[in-house]
């Protein structure tokens, strides 16, 4: 039996030659170098994690913590990191699974909307709606490199490395890595790791004061100790001077009050007696079957709310999207925000239609407001939607405040301190008088002096005389 071959015969003792070492080669070919000869269904691609529009005009989020790490395995819709805005905390999570080849940020970063934040290497076809990898995939290897490649596996088997082991510190708590970006800030500007920083705030976090101890002790001299105090030693009076950048939520105070600026304000003040809400009040503290302590401020935002019936206008916004044909939109739900004083910062998260809500339902959803704000867990939708703004400044203190206008709203109501004088009754007698302070800025360009004092003047009737309440109540 013979073969042909190119219209030729070969001898039936025909062999090729072969390079004498072609079967150890093939032999020793690692699996995952073996199997790129061969072709496969299973092919990978590169998506690139990319930070959305978060809404209300955020342009830039910081990272606070990342879940996962590179060459992680991660599942669709699982959290990829925590981020804090200038206005809420959150988290972000994945839009593909796959695994973690990249993370663009570390905590603590600032990112841009519409920059990636990592790259997640996933199943190729499994999201053909997506912009196709950004990264090419590497060809297969030469075939030097092949026999590269596997001399360098056998040299590896002969005399693997030493393992070594990876030392991790933990941290002293679970808590304790967590601090909010003005913290975060000032560790970075005197260079403290925030693991050796022992946090007094809640669960182990590292408060600004505890920051200001640790520089103080770690600068302190080995062994030295305080000098007396010698009269003749004049003080040093040279400046220290040190840059600070804003967090979030001062960058968009900032950008917020800058706009703010632009619209002209009306100012109007009145003063207003309470005693019927102090005795109210009091009464409900005094009833046992209802603990729940109801303070002055969801008096006064029903109070608006119903004021808002007869002067819809104050509930509106002003829409300059055409300078040359502003318009007015009007809008149905009172929703009243409430500006808080909150360890990141000011805040106004708001009430949701306020019109169907009780008393008691609205001091129940300011407490949960105020809670979710001291732990900087509010989220975009308890910030977003405000349509007029309620500043309770008299909690901390001061008689008269002149707020300013939210850009999205045309009035703000601030109110003063609660602070009893006396005062002359009915019969011209003097008794004494619980006086609070309502202070109300309106944009000008649309309200006029009369409108809003009209208004003013409604939210007094009601807070005077809370009964009066009662009849518009649903």
């Amino acid at each position: 039996m013979s073969f042909r071959r190119s219209g030729g015969l070969l001898p039936r003792n025909f062999r090729p030659c072969l390079p004498q070492n072609h079967l150890r080669i093939r032999s020793t070919l690692p699996p995952l170098l073996s199997r790129r000869f061969h072709a496969s269904s299973l092919l990978w691609g590169i998506k690139s994690q990319v930070l959305k529009d978060v809404g209300e005009g955020i342009t830039e989020v910081q990272i606070i913590q990342w879940y996962v790490e590179e060459g992680a395995h991660i599942e669709e819709w699982k959290p990829l990191c925590q981020y804090q805005s200038d206005k809420a905390v959150d988290d972000i999570t994945s839009r593909y699974e796959g695994v973690i080849k990249k993370l663009h940020f570390e905590a603590d970063d600032t990112v841009p909307t519409g920059m990636a934040l990592c790259d997640i290497e996933v199943e190729d076809g499994k999201y053909p709606d997506d912009n196709p990898p950004h990264e090419p995939r590497a060809d297969p290897p030469a075939p030097d490199s092949i026999v590269a490649a596997t001399q360098a596996a056998e040299s590896s088997q002969i005399s693997p490395p030493p393992d070594i082991p990876k030392v991790e510190i933990a941290p002293k708590s679970k808590h304790a890595s967590l601090a909010v970006p003005a913290v975060r800030g000032l560790l970075k500007s005197h260079g403290v790791d925030i693991v050796q920083v022992n946090g007094t705030g809640k669960d182990g976090r590292v408060m600004k004061q505890d920051v200001f101890d640790f520089v103080a002790e770690r600068d302190l001299p080995t062994g030295s100790t305080p000098l007396p105090i010698q009269a003749s030693v004049s003080p040093d009076t040279r400046q220290t001077e040190s840059i600070t950048s804003l967090t979030p939520i001062q960058s968009q105070m900032f950008k917020t009050m800058t706009r703010s600026l632009n619209t002209p304000h009306f100012l109007y003040a009145d003063e207003l007696k309470v005693n019927d809400i102090t005795a109210i009040r009091k009464k409900l503290a005094s009833d046992a079957r209802d603990p729940k302590r109801i303070t002055f401020l969801p008096f006064v935002v029903k109070a608006v709310s119903l004021a808002l019936t007869d002067y819809p206008i104050l509930n509106a916004k002003v829409d300059v999207s055409d300078p040359n044909k502003p318009k007015l939109v009007m809008r149905t739900k009172h929703n009243i925000g409430i500006a808080m004083d909150t360890p990141n910062g000011l805040i106004v998260p708001n009430i949701k239609d306020v019109a169907s809500r009780s008393i008691f339902d609205i001091a129940a959803e300011i407490a949960r407001l105020s809670d979710l704000g001291k732990s900087g867990k509010l989220t975009p939708a308890d910030l977003s939607g405000g349509t007029i703004t309620v500043s309770n400044i008299g909690n901390i203190g001061g008689t008269y405040v002149a707020p300013v206008i939210v850009p999205t709203e045309v009035a703000i109501l601030g109110v003063g301190r609660l602070r009893a004088v006396p005062v002359f009754d009915d019969a011209g007698q003097v008794t004494s008088g619980d006086m609070v302070n309502f202070s109300w800025s309106a944009d000008h360009r649309v309200i006029d002096g009369a409108t809003m004092a009209r208004m003013g003047n409604r939210v007094r009737e009601l807070v005077e005389s809370p009964e009066l309440m009662l009849l518009k109540m649903r």
